[in-house]
């Protein structure tokens, strides 16, 4: 059995979408107004199978009301495809968009490369529940451990809610171009209920806690929240000079427990985790416990369980046999997957790895032309250069890590493989800060680096082939709307088709488009998405398989408070078609702000 087809049999076996008929190249006549017809592009329908050349679909409102290869009538609008692919719009089931939806209509930078509906409120971080004067103990999950302004989400939302239905009715009449679903997170959940208790690692929830917890559980799953998430990693910390961990991590065991299969009971929601450090110890019996303990959960609950993949020896051989076993013992989990491993984007004009060493410190405080001027001083650099040999370094979070320049890249492409710092350093003869700081001078501090996650980043290419392909994962983790400064990969869909299919072959276009629409539209109970099929939504994407590609990020300043991030647009993607309406073209937006709040039910996600 093919990769594709065991991945189709297993996500079907999660039991979130039921009955979908999965529908290839089928001509139907159009019947009444004909609003936008797609015309002479190849269709790849997101289900896996051989492409349809030359093929046309007639979208009427927002759903697709025909796919021929002869359909003479025509549209209101027309869309010359001819050249390109037309399949359905991507899909991400990890992001962190719950702040940014209410300043970014156009949900950037996800939008810019063909996703079209995303899940937030990932790790356990959201803003609700939580009164307005528990905005400031609710906000302070998020802060740090997402790396989102806390200045830009003042200046932007105005708290209009106290419970998650009110958050999301709020959300629901918020301008959008790319459709959201929404999880309940941990912290606030526990922040709401808790209050500063929630923070205390030595005080446990009583029974009326976790009850409360319960209750409001419930009535946002009834709402139409997709699942429920939580964060129980220590680098999730509470802003300094606080730097206590974040509510949800002082859990206990046994109160996650009671509200997960209190979800389960309902047989609604997704549970959603960031994992312990333990989870990657050296030890293999402490990682043992806390894996076997994960998959009891799942079992037992019965509830969907998911957690980002690990990277490294340890890693994802344990997550394969959690997945496998949780499968063989009746429960359901799968693993969410990246493309090439969390990594963070540091530059001058950015973050570095160096900011907060005391040499370095009152250098970046500097204006630029002040930092080029110290940073051209050879006696200055040599005691950046040797403070950076010595400096104490953060370890955990969306932080930048302790340098490792056989780990970092200096960036001249999206897509192909990047020189390191080391290969280059020494191809100057000069030690490695060095090297960056010149690249910097000589590029206008323009110049980005890319350092992984070892955490987070497979061993090598053949164990990150097979993170992809395992039949238990999904490809997703963008963590789009959080770690803005320093994190950029809203750009997965578009490096997986660049890279994996056009550049590695290691899947096929039809394969590389299946796990980016189909798959992840089943695992979080997407009805209607993910394929192409007469009566599905018109969520569509239309782009050049030669040339579709992230392009390289750059440092803008368009936060509400003029507040740094990283912006990454795409190259060969024509259009982006969500709900029967052009959203954008040729990647800029078209003005038209169809996206919904999408919402969980007995029957799936609508």
């Amino acid at each position: 059995m093919s990769t594709v087809a065991m991945r189709s049999m297993v996500l079907s076996g999660l039991g979130l979408l039921c009955g979908m008929p999965l529908l290839g190249d089928r001509p139907a006549s159009a019947q009444g107004e004909q609003v936008l017809a797609i015309r002479g592009g190849t269709l790849i329908d997101g289900n896996g199978g051989a492409p349809v050349p030359n093929a046309v679909i007639v979208i009427q409102g927002n759903r697709i009301a025909a796919i021929g290869r002869s359909i003479p009538e025509k549209g209101k609008e027309e869309l010359d495809a001819t050249g390109h692919v037309v399949t359905p719009g991507f899909i991400d089931g990890h992001t962190h968009m719950d702040a940014q939806v209410f300043w970014d209509p156009i949900g950037s930078c996800s939008c810019w490369h063909g996703v079209t509906s995303v899940v937030m409120g990932n790790c356990g971080f959201t803003l609700a529940p939580g009164a307005e004067k528990q905005r400031d103990m609710v906000l302070s999950n998020i802060i740090r451990a997402e790396d989102i302004s806390a200045d830009a989400m003042a200046a932007a939302i105005q708290w209009q809610w106290t419970t998650f239905r009110e958050y999301m009715e709020v959300v629901d009449k918020l301008p959008k171009s790319i459709n959201y679903a929404a999880n309940i997170g941990h912290s606030a959940l526990r922040t709401y209920v808790m209050g500063e208790r929630a923070f205390d690692g030595k005080v446990k929830a009583t029974d009326d806690d976790v009850a409360a917890m319960e209750r409001e559980l419930m009535d946002a799953l009834d709402a139409g929240a997709i699942g429920f998430t939580t964060s129980r990693s220590s680098g999730h910390k509470l802003p300094e000079p606080d730097n206590r961990p974040v509510a949800s991590y002082n859990a206990s065991w046994e109160e996650l427990e009671r509200l997960v299969c209190s979800m389960g009971k309902t047989g609604r929601g997704i549970f959603e985790l960031s994992r312990e450090r333990d989870a990657r110890s050296p030890d293999p019996a402490v990682r043992a416990a806390v894996n076997n303990r994960l998959v009891d959960l799942a079992v037992k609950s019965g509830a969907p369980t998911t957690f980002g993949m690990p990277g490294g020896s340890n890693g994802a051989k344990d997550a394969f046999n959690m997945l496998d076993t949780t499968a063989a013992r009746g429960g359901r989990m799968f693993g969410q997957t990246h493309t090439r491993g969390v990594s963070h984007v540091l530059s001058f004009r950015g973050r570095l790895q160096f900011d907060d060493l005391p040499e370095w410190k009152e250098v970046r405080a500097m204006p630029f032309e002040d930092q080029r001027v110290a940073f051209s001083d050879p006696e200055r650099k040599k005691r950046l250069i040797e403070a950076t040999k010595t400096g104490t370094y953060r370890t955990g979070g969306g932080e930048p890590r302790k340098p490792n320049f056989d780990n970092m890249y200096v960036v001249q492409s999206a897509v192909s493989k990047n020189p390191t710092v080391n290969e280059l350093a020494a191809k100057r003869g000069i030690e490695p800060v060095e090297l960056m700081i010149n690249l910097a001078l000589e590029t206008n501090f323009d110049q980005l680096f890319q350092q992984f996650d070892i955490t987070t980043v497979p061993k090598d290419e053949a164990e990150a082939l097979a993170t992809l392909r395992h039949p238990r994962t999904v490809m997703t983790f963008s963590d789009s709307g959080a770690h803005v400064s320093l994190i950029m990969d809203s750009s997965i869909h578009t490096h997986l088709l660049a890279y994996w299919s056009r550049e590695r072959g290691a899947f096929t276009l039809e394969e590389a488009v299946k796990m980016i629409t189909l798959t992840p539209a089943m695992a979080w109970g997407f009805n209607d998405r993910g394929i192409i099929r007469q009566g599905a939504i018109a969520d569509i994407n239309v782009f050049n398989p030669d040339t579709i590609a992230p392009e390289v990020p750059t440092i803008v300043n368009d936060l509400p408070t003029g507040a740094r991030r990283l912006k990454q647009k795409s190259t060969g993607l024509l259009a982006t078609i969500l709900g029967g309406k052009v959203t954008f073209r040729n990647g800029e937006h078209s003005g038209v702000l169809p996206g919904k709040l999408l919402r969980s039910t007995a029957a799936g996600v609508f």
